[in-house]
């Protein structure tokens, strides 16, 4: 998926191991200037990938991406109850995101709702730069390849890849979408840090995204 990249470049560059052993800065990173660091996009009418997540009391904001936008999250269970929860918060804010880019809102209530602090910053630039370029997007984001590490009973990480092959920019305005062939910036390579709030919700807090990666490409 061609995009651009972000009108603040974020200079932290973080590998995927410093991550999980430490708390690391926050900001979306894009290798390749015509890239928009990962659409940091859900199914056609619920959040998609952990619909499968353990029930909760919570009350979450509703997330309804359109028919023609699709988050597929391949492999992310576990088995394991605590890591399973972790995960759907993080998938939940990489659709939370994805839906905001849509609705073309970078105060999106429910970008707040699963990221908080330097993710939060950097989630709303990377909105707004969407905005700002006159584009949203079209198609199927694949996440795959989860690795989850619990610290403790209010700290994770969180390292997985994404596949933007097949989705692709739309002029927010024509309707024109701009399809672009697959290459290694096609696919990327995201570590955050979750923190759990009072609420029970795993907020990312930091995010770094690197395109290109040998960890995810094909």
């Amino acid at each position: 998926m061609k995009r651009r990249s972000l009108p603040v470049a974020a200079a932290l560059v973080a590998s995927a191991s410093l991550l999980l052993t430490a708390c690391g800065g926050g900001g979306e990173q894009s290798k390749g200037n015509d890239k928009i660091a990962g659409a940091e996009t859900g199914t056609p009418k619920m959040p998609t990938s952990p619909s499968a997540s353990p029930a909760d009391q919570i009350k979450r904001p509703d997330i309804t991406l359109p028919s023609d936008v699709k988050d597929d999250f391949e492999g992310w269970k576990t088995g394991d109850s605590t890591k399973d929860v972790v995960l759907a918060d993080a998938a939940r804010a990489q659709t939370a995101t994805n839906y905001a880019i849509i609705k073309g809102n970078p105060d999106e209530p429910a970008l707040a709702f699963y990221r908080q602090g330097a993710a939060l910053v950097s989630g709303a630039q990377w909105v707004k730069s969407f905005v700002d370029a006159g584009i949203t997007y079209t198609g199927t984001v694949r996440y795959y390849d989860p690795k989850v590490s619990v610290f403790s009973r209010s700290s994770a990480a969180v390292i997985f890849c994404s596949d933007e092959s097949k989705a692709y920019n739309k002029n927010r305005k024509t309707g024109k979408v701009d399809k672009t062939p697959t290459t290694d910036d096609s696919y990327l390579l995201y570590s955050t840090r979750l923190k759990k709030n009072k609420q029970g919700v795993w907020q990312t807090t930091n995010l770094v995204s690197k395109r290109g990666d040998k960890t995810c490409t094909p």
